[in-house]
């Protein structure tokens, strides 16, 4: 469960902080949303360096992926932020705060829905089976299936604790010790950070450049040329004329008169969600998309090599900090 990345500190994995839920993928056989007919790839998305991405399993990894933080890395960040957290706490008196706290009385009381996380790309969705089953929306089995794995299994926080986990308590010593600002949760986030020279670049950089990029691959005429196709064939199988996959997917339409975040499934959402997937397969939509976005990033890593080279080394000096805390608790 992600904690929002603050100025001066790392957001890391929470102790108690949120839930997150991510979108999860839907399956089912759709019957009667038949997959379209078959077309010919357009030649230029048959051209050298472009791949052929029919499924997500076919995405490549794109340059700057490998400039982020790998999820085996965010795993053990989480880990050793438990572990400097509990440190903290202990410190001040909670000789058996959890590794893993439940959710506190003042999050129980503010929890009331499953917050949803949506990190879709430009090329919008390639899962025909979500298609068929959620269109563009989310499976709620699933959700909640998915929602229950992640909370953390530990007690419930006092009020007390929970005041110094993530200082808004009203007293600021506790057993003698001022609590730190933003409490143990911030201070354990604080310690991982030691040494990083710069840890809003280190946090944002790489994200800002992928977003401001994601903007000159929109405009690349190869991705607009391959959209427009895609525009026009999705519109062939009898549905609305979109500019861009993602223009589908956000279309107010499936979420209008709800207040869950998810879309109402109708048949047409349904219909437009399988006609975009099959319009993509038929012609490599995704893949054309890939290879620009592949282009253009391994031109901003040629341009920007000393600042992204910074990043990383502040990556690395985490890693070895995580690696101090877990080797010392595994001692």
């Amino acid at each position: 469960m992600a904690v929002r990345w603050g100025p001066g500190a790392v957001a890391l994995v929470a102790t108690a902080a949120a839930a997150v839920v991510l979108v999860l993928v839907g399956y089912g056989s759709g019957a009667g949303l038949g997959t379209g007919s078959g077309g010919s790839v357009p030649a230029y998305a048959r051209e050298p360096g472009v791949p052929r991405v029919k499924t997500e399993r076919d995405h490549r990894e794109l340059p700057l992926e490998k400039e982020e933080f790998s999820a085996r890395d965010r795993g053990r960040i989480a880990r050793a932020q438990s572990y400097e957290v509990q440190r903290c706490m202990r410190s001040f008196g909670f000789d058996d705060f959890p590794l893993e706290p439940g959710l506190g009385p003042l999050m129980a009381e503010s929890y009331s829905a499953t917050m949803t996380m949506v990190a879709m790309p430009s090329y919008g969705m390639l899962d025909l089976r979500q298609a068929r089953r959620s269109g563009y929306g989310f499976d709620p089995e699933r959700t909640e299936a998915e929602l229950k794995r992640i909370l953390p299994t530990g007690r419930a926080l006092t009020e007390r604790e929970d005041g110094v986990l993530h200082g808004t308590a009203s007293e600021r010593m506790v057993n003698g010790r001022e609590v730190p600002a933003g409490g143990c949760s911030a201070e354990g986030a604080r310690r991982l950070v030691r040494g990083v020279t710069d840890v809003d670049r280190m946090w944002t950089y790489v994200a800002g450049r992928q977003e401001k990029l994601d903007k000159v691959v929109a405009e690349d005429e190869r991705v607009r040329r391959a959209f427009r196709d895609w525009s026009r064939c999705v519109a062939g199988k009898g549905f609305r004329t979109y500019e861009t996959p993602m223009a589908a997917f956000r279309d107010k339409e499936w979420r209008r008169g709800r207040d869950d975040g998810n879309t109402g499934r109708t048949r047409r959402e349904l219909g437009t969600a399988v006609a975009d997937v099959t319009c993509k397969r038929e012609l490599n939509t995704a893949g054309v998309w890939w290879a620009v976005s592949d282009e253009v990033q391994r031109a901003d890593l040629r341009r920007n090599k000393s600042r992204y080279a910074a990043v990383r080394r502040d990556q690395q000096r985490v890693r070895d900090t995580v690696r101090e805390v877990l080797g010392a608790k595994s001692r």
